[in-house]
């Protein structure tokens, strides 16, 4: 029993000490903690509550060329509430609660007031000092909410608490919205202006401590932040945003009238190469609207078709091979070439024509018997003198995707067949972009240099110019200057006797330029339904200042030649152009010879015309004493304007007057009207001259829609 009881008490002493031993152990491990591991132990602990965040930095913004925003970066902010601040007392919080509720509801726009009290009773409750009220607020959300009760006792005080980010818009929306382009860096996704000059748009991010709280969010540790973020530069384009609406609302116009799958128009300053405009439009079937989805004119290489004469045929009268006035046969406009069968839209005269005739009138087998004739022996003459017109290389834009051109070489033994030659000479079998075709038409307009287009004229921060970018000279001589003067002979002859006279008859400007119509190949093969249509030149014709290309692809409602498809759009652009931009500024010989400058205007206000022609600097000889309405005619500078002579007994003709006017006159009548679009009046719904009736509706068409 004895040796029983000193078993247990050896037992009871052991475990006593190994206590002691352990409280011994803690009591050395906190002095040690104490005076030892403290300094690092509590930076650690600091590391863990307080952390660095990045401050995002604002993008900069792109712009066109006279200062209008096409991208910037708006603030958006990300709104929260200190609901459990012990700096707000209850009888404040519960006295203010249903009106901040009330406010915060109506600004937001998304809760009733009664769910976001509900809410806010809750955080407050729940001692939550991080409460979300809203994710993306605007700046004038912002504003309103530091108006409500609570909020209004400022930062701390009322405690809101706000962190700012940006967010990108494009005020002019979807307007050359493909060419500005986007940039998403988790898809690794770099396009247009704002994919090719990130690195100068992104600014550099600031940096700001923040200390965590409950639910494990984290509020700024300091009032002001640690480094202040940096924002981006400012990208200026050559675009003019005017001429970009003038250039999108033709070519949609056409790509809805023709039911086509796609189309682009681009504006280029023949000078410096400024893009001034870029349309590129194609059709999404899942909500049935044409859209800037895929940049068409720099991104698609295609068969260009008719368009390629003009190089073709400058190349054999640079070589000396033809002359302009030479002739040749071409029969009933076909002719066959290793089983193939070249063909005309139609016959041209009586199958006899000259050089001119058959680049005027677009005929594919006088092009082929041109060049046949003049390289058949040496084929690579004419594809080495295409290439030293620079029509192989890329025109080297800093923004993505641009297409690659493709001419093949007779060295390539497997790529070049007996019908190579013929086909080339109008523009297949081989593969150019809309962007580079307009390049090399521009390169003739600026007699003979070719310049490269240009999208970026100068980067600026703050409104300081940081860098500026030079016209780029691609080619400084395509062609001889003596080969350059007939070219623009021949493109001023395709508008006035050739396949565009119907389409630019009646301009009070020189247009030259050259239509096309180029068969899709589909499946490695050629049908009557898939075709480009497109129109390329310059204006005005004698003083070049802007070249411009329209390519619609695929049109499906009958139409598919370059003239009647491509160049209406084309036709609106430069009328709209020339008469906003180019119309007071131009002198004389930029006029067509046979324009009529001493015509008539339409009936118009008196003082009205004297207003204008005071404006303009036009010296004026007034008959006019008690009349109210007056037409003018000019002639040797000098207005003369004269009482309009009307027949109140029948509808007058009120066409080209201005809407005002119109509508004035034609209520003093007793007629009812009915407008359409704005402008002036393009047509009405009743016959001038036909006996008026009063009280009678009349419909007024306007210029535009």
């Amino acid at each position: 029993m004895l040796d029983k009881k000193k078993d247990i008490l050896w037992r009871v002493y052991l475990v006593y000490f190994m206590v002691l031993l352990f409280a011994l152990g803690i009591l050395a491990k906190l002095v040690f903690i104490q005076t030892k591991e403290r300094v690092a132990l509590v930076e650690k602990a600091q590391t863990q509550e307080i952390r660095e965040f990045k401050l995002e930095a604002s993008r900069g913004n792109i712009l066109d060329a006279k200062g209008n925003l096409l991208a910037t970066s708006i603030p958006i902010f990300e709104i929260r509430f200190d609901a459990a601040s012990p700096l707000i007392s209850d009888e404040l919080f519960y006295d203010k609660v249903d009106s901040l509720s009330a406010g915060i509801s109506v600004i937001f726009g998304t809760y009733s007031k009664a769910k976001v009290k509900k809410d806010l009773v809750k955080a407050r409750k729940g001692g939550n000092r991080y409460f979300l009220l809203k994710r993306r607020a605007t700046y004038p959300q912002l504003k309103q909410l530091r108006e409500l009760p609570i909020f209004r006792l400022g930062k701390y005080k009322g405690g809101l608490i706000t962190s700012r980010k940006t967010q990108r818009e494009r005020p002019y929306h979807e307007l050359a919205a493909r060419t500005i382009g986007y940039e998403n860096k988790k898809e690794n996704l770099h396009v247009g202006i704002e994919g090719a000059y990130t690195d100068f748009l992104t600014g550099k991010e600031g940096k700001q401590l923040r200390r965590r709280i409950n639910h494990g969010d984290w509020i700024p540790l300091y009032d002001e932040n640690e480094v202040e973020p940096k924002n981006g530069l400012d990208i200026i384009t050559t675009i003019d945003v005017n001429m970009q609406d003038i250039t999108e609302n033709a070519l949609l116009r056409q790509l809805l009238g023709h039911k086509a799958f796609q189309g682009c128009a681009v504006i280029m300053e023949v000078e410096t190469g400024d893009i001034k405009a870029i349309a590129n439009l194609r059709f999404d079937s899942t909500d049935s609207k044409y859209k800037e989805t895929y940049n068409y004119a720099i991104g698609e290489s295609i068969e260009p078709g008719s368009t390629f004469k003009l190089p073709s045929i400058l190349t054999a009268l640079d070589d000396g091979k033809v002359k302009l006035t030479d002739s040749l046969v071409v029969g009933e406009g076909y002719k066959v070439y290793y089983s193939r069968t070249v063909r005309d839209v139609h016959k041209i005269g009586n199958g006899r024509i000259t050089v001119r005739d058959a680049f005027e009138q677009s005929s594919n087998v006088g092009l082929s018997i041109i060049i046949t004739d003049a390289y058949g022996e040496n084929p690579a003459d004419f594809v080495d003198k295409l290439y030293s017109m620079s029509l192989n290389k890329p025109l080297g834009f800093k923004i993505l995707g641009e297409g690659k051109p493709y001419i093949k070489h007779p060295s390539n033994k497997k790529l070049w067949y007996g019908t190579s030659l013929p086909w080339m000479s109008f523009g297949y079998e081989l593969q150019i972009t809309p962007l580079q075709t307009l390049a090399f038409y521009n390169a003739v307009a600026n007699n003979g240099k070719m310049v490269k287009p240009r999208f970026i004229s100068q980067i600026r921060r703050d409104g300081i110019l940081v860098e500026e970018f030079p016209i780029e000279v691609i080619n400084e001589q395509i062609v001889s200057d003596k080969t350059i003067v007939m070219a623009k002979s021949l493109l001023e002859g395709v508008v006035e006797n050739g396949t565009g006279k119907y389409t630019f008859r009646n301009t009070p400007y020189k247009v030259a330029g050259k239509t096309g119509t180029a068969q899709i190949s589909v499946d490695g093969g050629y049908n009557k339904t898939n075709y480009n249509s497109s129109f390329v030149g310059y204006f005005p014709a004698n003083r070049p200042k802007y070249s411009c290309i329209v390519v619609i692809n695929n049109p499906s409602s009958g139409k598919i030649y370059g003239g009647s498809v491509a160049g209406p759009a084309f036709r609106e652009i430069s009328d709209k152009i020339f008469a906003t931009y180019l119309a007071l500024e131009m002198p004389d010989d930029s006029l067509k010879e046979d324009a009529d400058l001493t015509q008539q205007t339409a009936v118009c206000w008196h003082n009205d015309i004297k207003t204008i022609y005071s404006f303009l600097g036009i010296k004026t000889q007034d008959f006019i004493h008690e009349e109210d309405w007056a037409t003018a005619k000019i002639e040797n500078g000098l207005a003369t304007i004269d009482a309009a002579l009307m027949n109140m007994e029948v509808v007058p003709d009120v066409r080209s007057m201005k809407a005002r006017d119109a509508v004035f006159m034609l209520e003093n009548l007793g007629m009812q009207v009915s407008l359409y679009g704005k402008g002036t009046v393009k047509s009405q719904s009743v016959r001038p001259g036909t006996k008026l009736t009063k009280g009678r509706e009349i419909k007024l068409m306007l210029s535009t829609y």
